[in-house]
């Protein structure tokens, strides 16, 4: 595949698709968007194949100067490769959501959807800075119309909260660029990521960023948001948002300030681990008392999102790989825990978890999904959020064993709060008959939600095919806060996998030296 424009075509795609959604009528714009995240999908697995593990850093990269120091560059490595899979994995699953309840404006609908995956792509294949920052912030304008037009009863006070929060972190961090640019001659990202800019100018860089971030998140106190977003959006917007959008965040920390400002990082760590320990407990014992459905799980995962932050900035390689699979296991067992309240809401039009009660006995395949989707969020063993919460608690513990287990502590709530949600909803005496009456899945409910299923098993039964494409990446990583980061409390060696086969291999000659003589 060398030399193939494949992410240009990635982003060309639904960019045509979205064209084509304002010129047909509402049934064939469902067709047409279908079929072009469903050509996404495979051109994405196309680029997972071709991906070359332990190859270059930078893979499938694309740069044309366009005007004025800006530039069309693209280009992956195995972390951004696994956050486009997630996107391209959800989007037809989110256009399969819609089918049904969206009824009005419909080619305008499937057209903001396709220009949200195209810019959510751009994001995470960005390779200059300035087109990064264009992917990121125009992101915010189909979201923003979802929320708006297709949303609930407040959807006009949740759209603009959702724009004005976002909007206002990342005017820091456009100032902090230009900076940026003028002190180190360049808007490539690669180059930006090893240079060393003046430790007292990383500090104001570092929180430029920060605001813009964390809100992404987002981070307690700026997750206020979040809960209004899920509760006004429509189904597939709930999904996106918390399957994919919410990953910026992490994307950018992991991109972006970590590696340019490691010495800013480490000095505010006690900042991130802070609000990430709040954001655990607070989140969980607001998520407990919780009537709406979807708020209890966007809430759940504002304390998901809290074990990201507190996992990167633990400056391990465990909490950098534990970070990164909590981002890609949330996205899809958020997203299907959504997709399981829009089923039953497409069905009663109510969030109201009272009113609902017994659907095991009435919706029986409906519930073993659910059941599944809520075993994935606590982190059963078996389970995708498992392997990324044991790494990232794991990589906690090696920098604060005090912040690992007030996380801990997060997990066990989260236990709390969805067995109990779960219990509300499928068991107990059937307490309404409009309830009771409900069907269960059909085909098309069906079709999204085996993949799900299907994922967040594969993910905890092999995690490696996951952890494989990333790990030299996050090696890179590691080794640029190695100078900096600071000891961690827990007094626990933790040597990486090449220093120990190094050494093995070191003993192995040395006897066999010995055997000789």
């Amino acid at each position: 595949m060398d030399g193939f424009p494949i992410l240009s075509l990635m982003l060309l795609v639904p960019l045509v698709g979205a064209v084509a959604c304002f010129f047909v009528s509402a049934q064939t714009a469902r067709l047409v968007a279908l079929a072009a995240t469903l050509v996404d999908l495979a051109l994405g697995i196309l680029l997972w194949g071709a991906f070359d593990i332990g190859g270059a850093q930078w893979q499938f990269t694309e740069r044309a100067d366009l005007f004025a120091g800006f530039s069309w560059a693209l280009g992956i490595d195995g972390i951004a490769l696994l956050l486009i899979l997630l996107t391209v994995f959800l989007m037809p699953i989110c256009i399969g959501a819609s089918w049904h309840s969206i009824q009005k404006r419909v080619g305008e609908y499937m057209a903001a959807f396709l220009l949200m995956e195209l810019l959510m792509i751009g994001v995470f294949a960005a390779q200059d800075l300035f087109l990064f920052y264009i992917m990121f912030e125009a992101g915010l304008i189909p979201m923003y119309l979802i929320i708006g037009i297709w949303g609930g009863d407040n959807r006009i006070y949740a759209a603009y909260k959702f724009f004005l929060y976002t909007l206002i972190g990342s005017v820091l961090m456009l100032i902090a660029m230009f900076w940026m640019v003028r002190e180190a001659g360049t808007t490539d990202i690669p180059t930006l990521m090893a240079y060393d800019f003046p430790a007292g100018a990383q500090t104001w860089l570092w929180l430029a960023f920060f605001a813009s971030f964390a809100v992404k998140m987002p981070m307690w106190p700026v997750h206020t948001w979040l809960p209004d977003a899920h509760v006004q959006a429509p189904t597939a917007g709930s999904v996106i948002l918390a399957g994919v959008l919410l990953k910026m965040g992490g994307y950018g920390f992991i991109r972006f300030a970590i590696p340019m400002f490691p010495e800013a990082s480490v000095q505010f760590a006690w900042l991130v681990f802070a609000l990430s320990m709040i954001a655990v407990v607070v989140t969980s014992l607001i998520a407990l008392v919780q009537h709406d459905m979807k708020k209890l799980i966007a809430y759940s995962s504002v304390a998901h999102m809290a074990i990201v932050t507190a996992a990167l900035f633990a400056f391990n390689v465990q909490g950098f790989e534990g970070a990164m699979m909590v981002m890609l296991g949330h996205g899809l067992v958020s997203g299907a825990l959504f997709l399981c309240v829009g089923v039953i809401y497409d069905r009663l039009h109510t969030r109201e978890i009272e009113r609902y009660g017994g659907l095991a006995i009435n919706m029986p395949k409906y519930a073993i999904f659910f059941l599944l989707f809520t075993m994935a969020s606590i982190g059963l063993p078996g389970t995708s959020n498992f392997i990324g919460e044991f790494l990232g608690l794991a990589g906690i513990y090696q920098a604060s064993s005090w912040v690992a287990l007030v996380c801990t502590t997060g997990i066990i709530l989260g236990a709390g709060y969805m067995l109990y949600l779960y219990r509300r909803v499928a068991f107990g005496g059937q307490r309404n008959a409009d309830a009771a009456a409900m069907p269960d899945l059909d085909g098309r409910e069906w079709m999204m939600m085996v993949p799900l299923a299907a994922a967040t098993l594969w993910m905890g039964i092999y995690p490696e095919s996951f952890l494989a494409p990333m790990r030299s990446d996050i090696e890179w990583l590691d080794q640029r806060l190695a100078s900096v980061a600071p000891p961690g409390d827990a007094h626990l060696a933790m040597p990486r996998l090449e220093a120990q086969a190094a050494a093995a291999t070191a003993e192995e000659h040395h006897d066999m030296g010995e055997g000789a003589h």
